[in-house]
């Protein structure tokens, strides 16, 4: 499948006009983007963020009253600690109730503050003195960077019938940078965290759609018009895009408001900091100074957007392959196409079969139809290269399994994309760089199988000159171990057949030996013995090279990362040791609008996959003790959307809450590993439908996704005429076999 993409734009002060315009003329946005007095003075903050000062300097300023700021100075820690320590004891003064002799400082921040402050105000802002970083130059490199994505995002707005001014979005994400990463994980223009990416991408170690800035704004797009569908206003569904669906949504149901400012004022929630609470507000200031842009900057030349031929791979490629193929290098295939993780660049994997491959046309020599249909066919395979994977033991540590398998900590948690190096946990699935066994000696079977003290089986020939065949092992592997010709040791086997060798069978081992080494191939990993079947792609595997550091990050225009606070984040510790639960998922519960707290009166609101033998079981308790206190009759099932009374005398809620939850994740990881929400659909309910049978025949969905996108409808009393949402979801295609 081939089809372009992507015209160029036209460049310079012609888009910047038309950029700033499209702003400028769009309708209604006063209405879906509100601007409430109560926050305009951290509206007016961010504008003097993102155009007073740049990333050379901050403002010390007051952390909850965003009018209030001290002082403006150079980024110089020894000093920004001195200057905050200053203002703080002044503050202190202050909050005692001396109003007269005051110092020069003490006089000047007393000006800063309303005159309704009491003492208390000032006690809890010596509390409050934080530093913000200077974004103007930044601001400005986005604007630049943007020309090459601002047409292709309003294309994507406008399909979906949402406000234009949600393109303005990665300005405060990723000022426009393809390849931004954040601290605590997000990437991609659109800094995903990849428990809610992997909705709408593939996230693994081979793809990540997430560093594609064009399949990545389909699904900042569609996670935004899910947060609105839920949520009901865009300042919330914005918010949500920091914060999470759930978390908004319990934001609302605390604070019992669905307005913007009501939230940011009164929301107690433990995750609900600084960044989030400033989300909108600076969101609507990156509106503001984007259409005041010429007159505060000039004019700029905005990066043209390139036009790109894609096309569709019907085979699994490796890298250089391809690049031969089409006449361009590995690194301008690379620049292509960022969503292939590195291991695919490194040689250690191949381009997977199905993936839409991007190239700029102006580089190609050819119609791409012809350059591809020269990939010789023995280039082309049926399945992906294999894993070398290791299931972390008890003991392990991350920078020991690095030792051990002779890479580094970076390069491990390049390959799993770890968000915490220092933890991982008891059967955890590691992957490992392709070159391991050639670096180690063992079979990708042994990698699998060692443990923290034990000691893999060496690669031997017995004392009557035999080699016994093991899970993994092909021909070729055998012979390049053990030094012979791939023909010799056929020959002396009497084997016609490569592709027929099983584990545990006798192999006779030639005397004569290869004149020269050859790079290793990787088996694959079978931790069930079977026999070993010589694929049709055994030729030698490329070896990635020595490991190397994750290539360039950049910090991001995110409040967290940008504000340099002076609040270090815990240090990484590669040597901490593995922990015996598994803390944190895949996916997490951002995008979950569903309440799965405890009630003051200690019950709950009960959500889909949930039975009596879960709560038995989180709770420590018997079914019966549930169904007494609830007034049931045995076999009376639980009833999606109805509350329980529970029985706390075993756990608390806190400890049911954490169990509860963990069970949601692990489902809706399973869920997503398997789908991907690809669009939806809209149904009017007719007489004698049934939505749950649609659900699951039709739509291939499950009733808690279903109620995600669905938080208002009571599927116990749906009635004629209703509409119902369904997610359209795509499943994902295995890479394990011909399919």
């Amino acid at each position: 499948m081939m089809r372009v993409l992507l015209p160029i734009l036209r460049t310079g002060v012609a888009v910047s006009l038309f950029v700033w315009a499209s702003l400028a003329s769009a309708q209604g946005s006063s209405e879906l983007l509100p601007r409430p007095a109560a926050i305009e003075p951290a509206i007016q903050f961010w504008i003097r963020v993102y155009t007073e000062i740049d990333t050379d300097h901050g403002f010390l300023h007051d952390s909850n009253n965003l009018a209030i700021v001290y002082q403006r100075l150079a980024y110089d820690r020894p000093e920004i600690e001195k200057q905050r320590e200053s203002i703080k004891s002044d503050l202190a003064v202050l909050a005692t109730g001396k109003r007269t002799g005051l110092s020069e400082s003490q006089a000047r921040i007393l000006a800063q503050w309303p005159e309704s402050a009491n003492n208390d105000d000032f006690q809890t802002g010596a509390n409050n003195v934080r530093f913000q970083l200077g974004q103007s130059d930044r601001f400005v490199a986005g604007l630049v960077r943007s020309g090459a994505y601002r047409n292709h995002i309003e294309e994507v707005v406008r399909a979906k019938s949402l406000p234009i001014e949600l393109s303005a979005l990665p300005h405060v994400e990723s000022s426009f940078h393809p390849g931004a990463y954040s601290s605590v994980a997000a990437a991609g223009m659109w800094q995903f965290m990849r428990g809610t990416g992997q909705r709408f991408m593939r996230i693994d170690h081979i793809v990540d759609e997430r560093m594609d800035p064009y399949t990545a704004t389909y699904a900042a797009m569609s996670l935004l018009e899910y947060n609105y569908r839920i949520l009901g206003t865009w300042p919330l569904a914005l918010t949500a895009y920091n914060h999470g669906t759930g978390g908004m949504s319990r934001a609302v149901r605390e604070t019992g408001s669905n307005r913007i400012e009501d939230i940011i004022a009164n929301y107690k929630g433990r995750n609900f900091g600084f960044a989030s609470r400033n989300f909108y507000p600076q969101f609507l200031a990156v509106l503001e100074v984007e259409k005041r842009a010429q007159s505060l900057f000039g004019a700029l030349q905005l990066d043209p957007s390139p036009e790109y031929v894609e096309f569709e791979l019907d085979a699994f490629v490796e890298a250089k392959a391809l690049a031969d193929a089409l006449g361009v290098t590995v690194e301008h295939l690379q620049f292509d196409n960022p969503a292939l993780r590195p291991v695919v660049w490194e040689g250690g994997k191949r381009i997977p079969k199905g993936f839409v491959v991007k190239v700029q046309k102006e580089s190609l020599g050819a119609p791409i139809e012809r350059l591809v249909s020269q990939i010789p066919a023995a280039q082309k395979f049926r399945i992906q290269t294999p894993d070398v994977a290791y299931v972390v033991q008890r003991g392990d540590s991350l920078s020991g399994i690095a030792t051990r398998f002779k890479t580094s900590v970076t390069q491990l948690a390049s390959l799993n994309q770890l968000a915490d190096r220092h933890r991982i946990q008891i059967g955890q699935r590691l992957l490992l760089p392709q070159d391991t066994a050639a670096n180690t000696g063992l079979t990708s079977a042994e990698i699998a199988a060692s443990g923290p003290a034990s000691t893999a089986k060496p690669f031997t020939i017995s004392s009557d000159g035999t080699y016994t065949v093991r899970s993994g092992d092909s021909i070729y592997l055998i012979a390049d171990r053990l030094g012979v010709e791939e023909g010799l040791l056929l020959a002396a086997n009497q084997l016609t057949q490569p592709d027929k060798i099983f584990p545990g069978q006798q192999l006779r081992v030639p005397s004569e030996k290869s004149p020269a080494q050859r790079a290793p191939v990787i088996a694959q990993v079978d931790p069930e013995p079977q026999p070993v079947a010589a694929a049709v792609d055994t030729a030698p595997e490329p070896v990635a090279e020595e490991p190397q550091d994750e290539p360039f990050f950049i910090e991001v225009n995110e409040p967290i990362n940008n504000d340099r606070t002076l609040e270090m984040a815990e240090a990484v510790d590669p040597e901490a040791n593995v922990e015996e639960n598994n803390e944190q998922a895949v996916v997490d519960l951002a995008a979950d609008p569903s309440d799965y707290s405890v009630a003051d009166n200690g019950s709950i609101e009960i959500q889909a996959l949930e039975t009596l033998g879960h709560y038995a079981e989180w709770l420590g308790v018997n079914t019966s003790t549930l169904r007494s206190a609830n007034s049931m009759r045995f076999g009376q099932p639980v009833l999606i959307g109805q509350r329980m009374k529970l029985d706390f005398s075993k756990v608390n809620k806190e400890q049911f809450e954490l169990k509860r939850r963990e069970f949601h994740i692990q489902s809706q990881n399973e869920f997503f590993k398997k789908y991907r929400i690809q669009n939806l659909e809209e149904y009017k309910v007719a007489a004698n439908d049934n939505i749950a049978s649609m659900a699951r025949r039709k739509y291939s969905v499950p009733m808690w996704l279903l109620r995600q996108y669905n938080p208002e409808l009571d599927f116990r009393k749906i009635q004629i005429g209703q509409t119902v949402v369904f997610p359209v979801l795509q499943a994902v295609k295995s890479e394990q076999g011909t399919s």
